[in-house]
């Protein structure tokens, strides 16, 4: 399988692990490989399997749709969509909500800059330094994060804004307040560079492929002080936080609550379960402004909105953020008792279910791209699957299992973890 899909497809296209695997079938929190080898998956599919691999919930929800009627397109009537659109407005915190379906979180932020971009009549975006957005070639334009901007063309003018990192850069020293104080002030001094009419600031409340960073609690809050000031628009990249996996809040937004909603929040990933489900929430003046025809022909396809909708209620009935937040402290507990004293780790950090690794080179500190290549292959061996290659130079692990995750997988997997990062420490010494 692999010679062949090597003759087949890209080189530049990513796979995990020395020997790389290849999944066939999943139940709960856990997979298994063509080889029968089962694996506690703490990965996801990228954050996707929000709930747990074969749901009944959902696969008999889309297989109960594929049998009446697979594809419409927007241009007729959708009841499945209407209604994961209602539902979806409702829990979005925007006022006047308007939800527009995408097939992935990449499509998503296009679709969200077209609309900032139209609506102000600017291609100039404020985006945060080491952030992610998507593959596409305008989403690419606002990432931050070198090691994923595929090319330095882009139509849009990108202004990189401090904050998305803590523990790095010119500020980690200070506190909380004088982070924020500082971050704001870098704010007004971008605006200043700018021809004025800037249209939007995109951001993740805590970013993905940057490696589960985040800045302070009221980051994004003072932030929308000084966008209002200049009517600049401000997206919530929710495609990875969103539905409730930091535990504390269902959206990421809501960790810098007091600035109200943003003007637009995108998302993808979980909300489908593993079918291709993104979509933009927006005010109404805003996702109206487009004054030509646009449809979608796979957006809000009745097989992803089921898929959808079984999968958003399941989680609401079920309390899984409630689960992300008790069940994801325990697991960053456990994980940070599993890392203490092994000298490759530099931080465990994160929210709910959301939780990074940062691992270095033993005796120097500094990021080492060949450690975490080292822990996800002893993960791999332990039966664990976990992500990497966030944050610069590739020196993040990202832990981020199903919401569904029970306190003894939770232990189970960070003794697993625990001796994954052992064995690379040994072998890097």
């Amino acid at each position: 399988m692999l010679a062949r899909q090597r003759v087949v497809l890209p080189d530049w296209l990513a796979l995990y692990y020395d020997r790389p695997i290849e999944i066939t079938h999943g139940e709960g929190r856990h997979v298994w490989d063509a080889e029968g080898r089962r694996y506690l998956d703490f990965f996801g599919g990228i954050l996707t399997t929000m709930t747990a691999h074969a749901l009944p919930e959902v696969t008999k929800a889309v297989a109960e749709q594929a049998g009446r009627i697979l594809h419409t397109s927007t241009l007729y009537l959708n009841r499945p969509m209407t209604e994961l659109a209602e539902r979806i407005a409702a829990l979005s915190g925007i006022p006047d909500g308007r939800v527009f379906f995408t097939t992935s979180g990449t499509e998503a932020n296009d679709t969200a800059l077209l609309l900032a971009t139209a609506h102000r009549g600017s291609n100039q975006v404020l985006a945060m330094r080491n952030s992610y957005h998507g593959r596409s070639f305008a989403a690419i334009g606002i990432t931050g994060n070198a090691s994923w901007a595929a090319t330095s063309l882009s139509p849009l003018r990108t202004f990189y804004l401090h904050g998305g990192v803590r523990h790095r850069g010119p500020f980690a020293g200070l506190g909380d307040e004088e982070f924020i104080a500082a971050c704001v002030a870098d704010l007004r001094d971008t605006l200043a560079q700018t021809r004025g009419n800037v249209a939007a600031l995109i951001a993740e409340p805590v970013q993905g492929v940057g490696g589960f960073t985040s800045g302070p609690d009221g980051l994004f809050a003072a932030f929308r002080e000084v966008l209002a000031e200049h009517g600049i628009l401000w997206i919530s990249d929710e495609v990875q936080t969103g539905w409730g996996r930091t535990g504390d809040h269902f959206w990421g937004w809501q960790a810098h609550a007091a600035a109200g909603p943003p003007d637009m929040l995108t998302f993808a990933k979980g909300i489908g379960n593993g079918m291709s489900v993104g979509g933009v929430v927006a005010r109404a003046e805003v996702m109206n402004c487009l004054d030509v025809n646009s449809v979608s022909t796979f957006g809000g396809s009745p097989v992803t909105m089921a898929a959808g909708l079984a999968n958003l209620g399941y989680l609401l009935e079920h309390d899984l953020q409630g689960n992300a937040r008790r069940v994801g402290a325990l697991l960053r507990d456990r994980v940070r008792e599993a890392a203490a004293g092994v000298d490759i780790v530099r931080e465990v950090r994160g929210r709910g279910l959301m939780i990074g690794v940062e691992v270095v080179r033993p005796g120097s500190g500094e990021p080492s791209a060949e450690a975490a290549s080292l822990v996800l292959e002893a993960a791999r061996e332990q039966g664990l699957l976990i992500g990497k290659g966030a944050g610069p130079g590739g020196t993040a692990l990202r832990i981020a299992p199903p919401l569904t995750l029970t306190a003894a997988e939770a232990e189970e997997g960070a003794e697993m973890l625990g001796r994954a990062l052992a064995e690379a420490a040994t072998a890097l010494t």
